[in-house]
């Protein structure tokens, strides 16, 4: 029986560990081509036995996730958003913490710190308590573990205090509520960023949801671009959306592809020419025949290589949840030890036996630890958006380190995407002011992009007047005119062995008259920026929908070695997959086309004017114009992921020297308290010093 592939809706995944809980699950069960994309929320693999889906479906549910029809109807629950649950903890958490500050003596009493503690503590474990789980189940300790253990030994330490009436000291209930109330924000923020991601397929599937108009018997009828089948025929009038597929039966149009290709010139099709799903008829009106629809056409091709690209990356852990692995057991063998040792050693009774092991795993909560990362990337963030630079979330400024290639898109990236006359080289014996006339004269009846340019570029310096009797467009080709002097002309597309870089020529009387190289111009600080990456050692590489003559010009000049050129989103992909083999890889682009690229990539960056896509399929934006904001970026992030490990080692130098402490019986709990506490604003102003840190 042959194989068939089964995608399933799973909400509830906030982590790369989560993702890889499942996925570990699934290959236990022998499942085969396996998908989990905890951002997107799907579950992909194969199977010959569609019998076995309900036990899967069980079985990922025990993990603590939810399997749902749709994800894009499914509401979650109002108690169960993470936001919600913050809010709520922060109610309670808030008088905890100023009891400390406030003469209010009521807010001292341990009875009314149990009160206001217990809900926090109750949705703590409820929330982090099903991660962890997951998370052990799956063989993937994370730092939920971490936190779960450490908020609830603050709270059964406190509670044993409360019922034993120890005094004030025993009393740690506000730990336990601001460890779980701060866990809580950093999840809504990560959730945010994870939300910004996943929008860009979502956006992409927009341009599917599209109307088209259907030839019937009784004349047209207006239906969903899902509704089309292979073999209809459709009319795509000029301003319309191609709606799938297909291929021109009748008519001539020019059609923008550049959400397939990134070539912002519009391309001349005639009849028996293919057009793509998605792409604008700027001008002309067509009538086609559906060939690929659904789940075939090159726009749902391009959104599953968006997908697969999301879900094929390897997740990048935050450093402390890499430790937290080895930390973990480390932490509870040790309490564990020092509850045997001092109950049948020393022969202190079990409960100081109980106090002393819960003190080990309090003195070792990690909060120091979970501050150390979010604290330097808020401050990371927050230098990076100064300068006009937005990254979306902290995993990326891990994700460059030691980055080896720098690649960048052509149009629109390195270049404006504006077009400009280059040069104009006239043939032996002809005038170059007759040249700037005739040119003007022709393009001025025209209506296409580079018609545009030309007159913009030639109009000032045209000091010869051409008068034109007649004047005629061939589609695809160029214009034809005759003057009333009877002179022939021809403006058009250079032909096959004209010299590399020209890509118009000007015919008089069926002689070649001159050459035109017409381009988009270089952004003024691309140079500069090449230059500057280079001397970090970081190679550049250029990779393009665009003609090769093009790239290769462009390269030569900005002094790139390394060009790929007229390649489509599929082998742009292939591209950037061969690189990031070879080391980190940073992917620079702008257009539609670039998306899939740009999520393959370790980070993918979108300029500020580049198409919606692209933004949200890119992981850093930069919002001003200076491309050197690149260099700034990659400095930015060098300096944070230091910081984020200078924070870990005084976080861990700590519990090093307090464990061992606290183990052997010395350690006060107010002491205990009050170096944890140390910890923190030490992690807290290494963090703070980064922005005004000389990057």
């Amino acid at each position: 029986m042959a194989e068939q592939l089964v995608e399933l809706n799973v909400t509830g995944m906030h982590c790369n560990n989560c993702a890889m809980s499942v996925h570990k699950l699934l290959e236990k069960k022998g499942l085969q081509n396996i998908l989990v994309s905890f951002a997107s929320e799907e579950v992909k693999f194969s199977t010959a036995d569609q019998s076995i889906l309900p036990s899967v479906i069980n079985d990922i549910e025990s993990l603590g996730f939810h399997v749902v029809e749709d994800a894009a109807t499914h509401q979650t629950p109002f108690y169960d958003k993470v936001e919600n649950k913050f809010f709520f903890c922060a109610l309670f958490t808030a008088p905890l913490l100023l009891h400390m500050v406030l003469p209010w003596h009521f807010l001292h009493s341990p009875i009314v710190q149990l009160i206001l503690c217990l809900p926090v503590f109750i949705v703590g474990c409820l929330h982090f308590g099903k991660s962890a789980y997951g998370s052990l189940k799956g063989g993937v300790p994370n730092m939920d573990v971490l936190i779960f253990i450490g908020s609830t030994s603050a709270f059964v330490y406190s509670l044993t205090g409360t019922i034993q009436n120890l005094g004030e000291q025993y009393l740690f209930y506000e730990t336990c509520a601001t460890i779980i109330t701060l866990v809580l924000l950093g999840n809504v923020l990560e959730k945010r960023s994870v939300n910004q991601t996943t929008s860009a397929v979502k956006a992409l599937m927009k341009f599917q949801e599209v109307s088209a108009n259907r030839l019937v018997t009784d004349g047209v009828e207006v239906v969903n671009a899902k509704d089309i089948a292979a073999g209809d025929i459709l009319l795509v009038n000029e301003g319309g959306q191609v709606p799938v597929d297909g291929d021109i039966l009748s008519g001539e149009a020019s059609i923008n592809e550049a959400i397939i290709t990134g070539e912002s010139i519009p391309v001349q099709k005639k009849k028996y020419d293919s057009v793509i799903g998605g792409t604008i008829v700027q001008q002309g009106n067509i009538k086609i025949i559906a060939t690929k629809v659904g789940s075939n056409s090159t726009l749902a091709q391009i959104i599953d290589l968006m997908k697969r690209a999301q879900a094929a990356k390897p997740p990048v852990q935050k450093l402390g949840d890499k430790v937290a692995a080895v930390f973990v057991p480390v932490v509870v063998l040790i309490a564990l030890l020092t509850f045997v040792i001092t109950y049948f050693a020393t022969n202190t009774g079990l409960q100081n036996s109980m106090l002393h092991a819960i003190a080990v795993l309090v003195i070792s909560c990690p909060c120091a630890m979970g501050l150390a990362t979010p604290t330097a990337v808020m401050v990371g963030l927050g230098r990076a958006a100064k300068n006009g630079i937005l990254i979306k979330g902290g995993d990326t400024i891990e994700a460059v380190t030691d980055t080896k290639y720098v690649i960048f898109d052509k149009t629109g990236t390195l270049t404006t995407g504006k077009f400009s006359v280059q040069d104009i080289k006239p043939e032996g014996g002809f005038d170059i002011e007759a040249i700037r006339g005739v040119i003007v004269a022709i393009e001025e009846r025209s209506n296409h992009p580079i018609a545009k340019s030309l007159i913009d570029g030639l109009k000032g310096l045209s000091k010869q007047k051409v008068i034109l009797r007649t004047i005629t467009e061939e589609k695809g080709l160029g214009m034809r005119a005759e003057d009333v002097e009877g002179n022939s002309y021809f403006l058009g597309t250079a032909k096959a062995g004209a010299d590399d870089g020209y890509n118009l020529s000007l015919y008089k009387n069926q002689k070649l008259t001159a050459q035109i190289a017409v381009d988009d111009t270089l952004k003024p600080d691309a140079l500069a920026l090449i230059t500057s990456l280079k001397k970090m050692g970081i190679k550049p590489v250029l990779l393009s929908g665009d003609k090769a003559g093009r790239c290769a010009s462009v390269a030569k000049t900005l002094g790139i070695t390394e060009v790929h050129a007229e390649k489509l989103p599929d082998e742009k992909l292939a591209v950037v997959d061969v690189y990031r083999k070879k080391g980190k890889t940073l992917m620079i682009g702008d257009g539609i086309n670039d998306a899939p690229a740009l999520t393959q990539a370790d980070v993918g960056v979108s300029m500020n004017d580049a198409s919606h896509i692209a933004i949200q399929s890119a992981k850093v934006i930069l919002l001003n114009t200076d491309m050197r904001s690149v260099v700034t970026f990659l400095q930015i992030s060098r300096h944070t992921l230091l910081t984020i490990k200078q924070n870990l080692f005084w976080a861990f130098a700590y519990n090093i020297v307090a464990i061992p402490v606290a183990a052997l019986g010395f350690l006060n709990p107010m002491v205990g308290a009050l170096t944890m506490a140390f910890s923190d604003v030490i992690v807290i102003g290494n963090s703070l010093r980064l922005k005004v840190k000389k990057v």
